[in-house]
């Protein structure tokens, strides 16, 4: 969809610019040095702006053009098994049975039956810590969610810094713009002897340097960014389910009712029913 969404922009920009009457020979001559100068500040100022951290994690992140959400129903219900699996495990054996599971996550043949949790390790790294902690003497939810809280919060600065950077580079694209005009103005400048038809040509391309910055910046760039941000709020989800099935059981809630809590946490789009999560709990193997 979002590819459609960039098709959209560009057939309705140049579509209506031709309708009126214009034409696309100007600025096609023009687009190359005027991209060149636009693209490459903005790109460079990028470069300095930000760390090598953000700079990888942004190019990673560009994936949200084909695939805007990190996780969708099928994931969420295979989430939820986990959970369901691990806090039946713990009712019925005690936290210490879970210790060879959460020791050794990468081994443990309770994770193996789930690969597309197993395949994300920060997830399961999150888990099997908080799981550690609590088998460890400290069932306490309050200070456990405080806990999550301050991680959740980290971890979505972190998600969130390649749309930041995205959006800061697509407010300064308009400016940068400008400057390519400008200096397209100071080159016609140098050349005011030209007959009227060449110097009309000439302040056209320059002016289209300030097209391109704004059409850039307001019909790509900007969006782009907001789809990067979308796609950081999706992957925190995952990890805010995780906390609301973790909190739900240490203040006492069944496995299967502490799993509904977090299902019931998520959005319409990827929420299982609850006939679905019963189907699917129901088919799970006993944990060991």
């Amino acid at each position: 969809m979002k590819f459609v969404g960039f098709i959209v922009v560009i057939v309705c920009t140049f579509g209506g610019y031709m309708l009126g009457g214009g034409k696309l020979a100007p600025i096609i001559h023009a687009a190359p040095h005027e991209l060149l100068t636009i693209m490459g500040c903005a790109i460079g100022a990028f470069i300095i702006a930000n760390t090598g951290h953000v700079i990888k994690s942004t190019l990673s992140s560009l994936s949200c053009i084909i695939k805007p959400e990190a996780h969708n129903k099928a994931s969420y219900m295979e989430l939820l098994s986990v959970m369901y699996m691990l806090f039946k495990l713990a009712r019925t054996k005690g936290w210490l049975a879970l210790e060879s599971h959460i020791e050794d996550p990468e081994n443990s043949e309770l994770f193996k039956q789930f690969p597309g949790f197993m395949g994300n390790h920060h997830a399961i790294t999150f888990v099997c810590d908080y799981l550690r902690i609590i088998s460890l003497g400290n069932e306490n939810p309050h200070e456990i969610e405080a806990l999550m809280d301050e991680e959740i919060e980290s971890l979505t600065h972190e998600k969130e810094h390649p749309s930041h950077a995205v959006q800061t580079m697509a407010d300064g694209i308009p400016a940068l713009g400008i400057v390519a005009a400008v200096l397209g103005v100071i080159k016609t400048m140098g050349s005011i002897t030209e007959p009227p038809e060449i110097l009309g040509k000439m302040i056209g391309g320059a002016l289209v340097g300030t097209f391109l910055g704004v059409f850039l910046a307001y019909g790509f760039i900007g969006p782009t960014a907001g789809a990067l941000k979308s796609r950081a709020e999706s992957e925190v989800l995952y990890y805010r389910c995780m906390k609301v099935s973790i909190i739900a059981f240490l203040q006492g809630a069944a496995p299967q009712v502490a799993v509904e809590f977090a299902r019931k946490f998520l959005p319409h789009n990827v929420q299982p029913t609850f006939i679905e999560l019963e189907e699917k709990l129901n088919e799970l193997p006993s944990p060991s």
